[in-house]
């Protein structure tokens, strides 16, 4: 009977442990040690085919740079830079990727969502205004100010932002359960696909004259 029950409670914590992992990410699992991405294969597969083991080095799981400042220069005051499996080829079926954020004096980075992946960010230096909006039909915005140190998460697939609040330079580290999260901005995808939505439809959808999204649809 006890064998029995101790059978019942490691088939039970299995089953457990393995939807614990199976949530942490929708990326595939890996099925051995590592897939290196072969980045010039012709083959497209859904992530990156392996490159030959016996081919792999240590570069393959490495990148440097992350303590630079990204170059701020856009018109929203924001860098960013991806840390993914294209400059890290053994991030493939890993499940992950991270990324750098550079924010000048009261810059921002617009509204936009992860389609991939959930999102934490950590501050190391300066004040942080993030946060995101919950899904119809409720629209809460849930947002928190960040100071050096703190950690923020941000579900997967919702809009969110960051902004810097204070007068200095702000950084901050990022890191997503998806090797290639994805980035679907706000702006650029209602007001700057190709070929353009329709603008009486836009006008209609927000309410507002046709000319307020010309103006819109010019800037993008």
């Amino acid at each position: 009977m006890e064998y029995l029950m101790a059978v019942k409670n490691f088939l039970l914590g299995l089953i457990l442990l393995t939807c614990s992992g199976a949530f942490a990410s929708d990326d595939p699992s890996p099925l051995q040690d590592f897939c290196v991405a072969d980045l010039k294969a012709p083959v497209l597969v859904n992530g990156y085919v392996c490159k030959d083991p016996k081919l792999v080095i240590a570069e393959d799981f490495y990148t440097s740079g992350l303590h630079l400042e990204r170059n701020i220069s856009d018109s929203c005051g924001s860098g960013s830079d991806s840390i993914s499996v294209i400059q890290v080829p053994g991030l493939n079926t890993l499940g992950i990727s991270m990324g750098r954020v550079d924010l000048d004096s009261w810059g921002v980075i617009a509204p936009h969502y992860h389609p991939r992946a959930s999102e934490i960010i950590t501050v190391l230096q300066g004040t942080i205004e993030t946060g995101f909006v919950t899904s119809n039909p409720e629209n809460r915005l849930i947002s928190k100010v960040l100071k050096k140190g703190d950690v923020f998460v941000i579900p997967k697939g919702l809009v969110h932002y960051q902004r810097n609040i204070g007068n200095g330079h702000a950084v901050a580290l990022t890191a997503f359960n998806s090797q290639n999260r994805g980035v679907v901005t706000v702006g650029n995808a209602v007001f700057g696909s190709k070929p353009s939505i329709s603008s009486d439809l836009l006008a209609k959808s927000f309410q507002v004259d046709e000319n307020v999204i010309h103006q819109l649809q010019a800037k993008f």
